[in-house]
């Protein structure tokens, strides 16, 4: 679910940039990148993934 949300920062960064769009400091192109960035490592990291059970299988 981070990996999703940390592309589409990326792909906001992108359009702002491509775009030339004047932003704020806080909603700069390298700041939503960064942003992004920060959501992928998270999810790297195993933050923000599926929930398993306590439950272990055995054979």
């Amino acid at each position: 679910m981070l990996a999703i949300a940390a592309a589409v920062f990326f792909f906001i960064a992108f359009l702002i940039d491509a775009a030339e769009i004047t932003t704020d400091e806080v909603f700069s192109s390298g700041n939503v990148m960064l942003l992004g960035l920060a959501l992928l490592a998270l999810h790297v990291a195993g933050i923000g993934t599926a929930w398993r059970s306590g439950r272990a299988r055995r054979r």
